[in-house]
């Protein structure tokens, strides 16, 4: 005798109900939240890799410090050194950073800071006597102007 198999009524599977978690929303700001940007009272330029020794710059750098833009040039005009044309440079720099970018008035503007870094090296040698060599070192110099209104 053959048994019949018990066939289980398949049931139709219940739907499962997601809950959607809430999205995040951005809050927009509104101009007047943001926060004002503090008046900028500086500019800055620097000079790389001036093939000026740095001890022979910073005896220029030095003479200049703290004086007005407009006397520090008049000062450098007189100054018989190799450093002066890159230090009117920056300077000049400086001043046009301040005044094109910053709006500051340009009759206003003081050194602040100005300081000498060493730059790059280049490394040479200089034959000598009895085909030895002695080793040459050229320096250069970084030069950085920072400027303020008074």
């Amino acid at each position: 005798m053959a048994t019949a198999k018990k066939v289980k009524s398949v049931e139709e599977p219940t739907e499962v109900i997601k809950e959607e978690t809430p999205k995040k929303v951005r809050k927009e700001k509104k101009e007047s939240e943001k926060p004002a940007k503090p008046p900028v009272t500086e500019a800055k330029a620097i000079a790389k890799n001036i093939r000026v020794t740095p001890r022979k710059a910073r005896l220029v750098v030095d003479v200049i410090r703290g004086k007005d833009v407009k006397e520090a040039l008049g000062i450098l005009a007189n100054v018989n050194k190799a450093a002066t044309t890159p230090v009117i440079k920056v300077i000049k720099s400086a001043a046009a950073n301040a005044t094109n970018n910053f709006g500051m008035d340009e009759e206003k503007l003081y050194i602040d800071t100005i300081y000498v870094n060493d730059g790059m090296r280049i490394k040479r040698y200089l034959p000598r006597a009895k085909g030895s060599a002695s080793g040459l070192v050229k320096r250069a110099c970084n030069i950085t102007v920072i400027v303020k209104m008074r």
